[in-house]
C-alpha cells in the first residue's frame, strides 16, 4: 500500500516526501491533494531512461489533462518531458508556466478557430489534427498568416484495449481521429499532404490504465500495415509515430500494472522490428504518459467526520469532500485503498465504507474497506488520487475545490490555494442588489 517516499514515522503517522501528513492537514486544511514529486521525477526519468537504454531518438510527452498547474508543468520541464495539451486553457497554463511552445504537442477533437490561432500565435511545436474540419481550418489559417506548421495525423486503428468500456479511445467506433480501416486516414493523409503541414507523421491512442503491452504492439503492427501501403503510394514515410499513453498504475492489490521502461522496451523493439521488416526507415517514437506520472505520486488528505451503522449491513463513514474532487469513483466505479492518517499503525480495524458529503447517493468513494476504528477528526489518506482528481473536480454542492501541497525532500509548497466561498460565486452576477443585514 505504501509507495514512493511513503513511510510511518514514529508518531505512528503516514509521512510522504519527509513530511507529516497530520500537520499537512493541520497546516492546509481538507480536503487537500498531497503530490509526492520525488516519485514524479522518477517516473519521468523512467521513461525517458528507456529511450536512452534502446539508443532511439523520441519524446516522452506529459498528458496534462491528468493534472495541469503552473506547479505540474514546471517540474515536467524540470525534467526534460516534451506536454501533451487538449484545450486553450491547457496551453494557456502552459505558457503562464513557462513551458517551451515547441515542445508543446495541442491535441483535441474540436479544437475551436480562436483555440487553433491561438496555438499557432504561440508557434506550438505539433499539432494533432483528429479531423477534416480542423484540417481545413488549420490550413485555412496557416495560409491567413503565412506558416508552415508540424502535424500529426491521429489514426484510429481498431484496437480495442482491455479496460473500462468508457476510456477506450482506440477502436473504431470512437469520436476520435481518422479511421484506418475504412481509407479515411489514407484520404486525410493525401489531404494533408497537399496542404500548409510538415507531416511529422501518426498518432493513435489505445485506451487507459493498460497493464500489458499486447495492445500496443497489434496496434503497431496495424499502423505498419498502412505506412508500407502509404509509401507505396504517396512516397511518403513518417519521421513519427506516436503510439500515445495509457500506461496503467497500481490503484489496489489486484491492478499489477508493468514498469515504465517494460512498456517502452516493448514498443521500440516493435517499431524497430515492424520498420526493418517492412523497409521503413526508423521513425521517431513519441509517447504520452500521463496518469502514469503523476496518478500514484498524489493522495488526498480527508477530515472524517460524522458516521452511520445500518446494522447488520454497513458502517458509513463520512468525510469533507467526495465526488466534488474525486468523481472517478461515480463516473467510473473506481477503487482505491486508504488509511487513517494519524493512526497508520493500529492494528485494531473494522471494515466501513467511506462516504463522501455531497447530496447525492452516489458519491462513495470506498465500498468495504478494513480502516484502524476512527473518530470525528481523524484523517483519512486515499492513495493514488494524482490524476484526474483536482483535473476534474467540481463546485457541486458549492463546495470549494481543495488546495494542492507539492513535498519534497522535508519541504511543503502550496502550489494551488484552497477556493474560498468568495471564489465560487466571483462570476456570479444578481439580478438585483442585495442589502447585507
Amino acid at each position: 500500500m505504501l509507495h514512493g517516499t511513503m513511510c510511518v514515522n514514529q508518531y505512528g503517522h503516514l509521512e510522504i516526501g519527509g513530511c507529516d501528513t497530520v500537520e499537512l492537514a493541520n497546516q492546509f486544511g481538507t480536503p487537500l491533494y498531497v503530490y509526492d514529486v520525488e516519485l514524479i521525477r522518477k517516473r519521468a526519468r523512467s521513461f525517458v531512461g528507456a529511450f536512452q537504454k534502446a539508443g532511439m531518438p523520441g519524446q516522452v510527452a506529459y498528458a496534462s489533462k491528468a493534472f495541469s498547474s503552473l506547479a505540474i508543468l514546471q517540474v515536467i520541464n524540470e525534467e526534460g518531458l516534451a506536454l501533451d495539451v487538449v484545450s486553450g486553457g491547457e496551453l494557456y497554463t502552459a505558457m503562464m508556466a513557462g513551458f517551451p511552445p515547441e515542445k508543446i504537442h495541442f491535441h483535441g477533437n474540436n479544437k475551436s478557430p480562436a483555440e487553433i490561432e491561438m496555438a499557432l500565435d504561440y508557434r506550438v511545436g505539433c499539432f494533432v489534427v483528429d479531423n477534416f474540419y480542423e484540417l481545413d481550418i488549420l490550413d485555412q489559417l496557416c495560409r491567413e498568416k503565412n506558416v508552415k506548421v508540424n502535424i500529426l495525423l491521429r489514426v484510429t486503428p481498431g484496437i480495442e484495449a482491455h479496460t473500462h468500456d468508457y476510456i477506450l479511445t482506440g477502436q473504431e467506433d470512437s469520436k476520435f481521429g481518422f479511421d484506418l480501416n475504412s481509407g479515411q486516414a489514407k484520404h486525410a493523409l493525401d489531404t494533408a499532404l497537399s496542404s500548409s503541414f510538415n507531416v511529422l507523421g501518426i498518432h493513435c491512442h489505445i485506451g487507459s490504465q493498460i497493464f500489458e503491452t499486447t495492445g500496443f504492439l497489434l496496434a503497431i503492427d496495424k499502423l505498419f500495415t498502412h505506412i508500407t501501403q502509404w509509401k507505396e503510394e504517396f512516397q511518403y514515410e513518417p519521421t513519427v509515430v506516436n503510439v500515445g499513453g495509457g500506461f496503467g498504475i497500481r490503484y489496489t492489490e489486484t491492478d499489477a500494472p508493468l514498469e515504465p521502461e517494460d512498456y517502452v522496451s516493448a514498443i521500440l523493439t516493435e517499431v524497430k522490428k515492424q520498420a526493418a521488416e517492412n523497409h521503413i526507415t526508423l521513425p521517431e517514437v513519441w509517447i504520452e504518459p500521463g496518469r502514469s506520472l503523476v496518478g500514484d505520486a498524489g493522495t488526498t488528505l480527508y477530515s472524517i467526520g460524522s458516521t452511520k451503522e445500518v446494522i447488520g449491513v454497513r458502517k458509513y463513514v463520512a468525510v469533507d469532500g467526495g465526488m466534488s474532487d474525486n468523481i472517478r469513483p461515480a463516473l467510473y466505479q473506481a477503487k482505491y485503498e486508504a488509511l487513517v492518517a494519524n493512526k497508520a499503525i493500529h492494528s485494531d480495524k473494522e471494515v466501513v465504507s467511506i462516504a463522501g458529503k455531497a447530496c447525492e447517493s452516489g458519491d462513495m468513494l470506498i465500498w468495504n474497506i478494513p480502516l484502524a476504528k476512527t473518530q470525528p477528526g481523524d484523517i483519512l489518506a486515499v492513495f493514488c488520487t494524482g490524476a484526474y482528481g483536482y483535473s476534474m473536480a467540481s463546485n457541486y454542492n458549492r463546495l470549494p475545490r481543495p488546495a494542492v501541497v507539492f513535498v519534497e525532500n522535508g519541504q511543503a509548497t502550496l502550489v494551488v490555494e484552497r477556493e474560498s466561498y468568495q471564489d465560487i460565486i466571483k462570476l456570479d452576477r444578481p439580478l438585483y442588489e442585495v442589502v447585507k443585514k
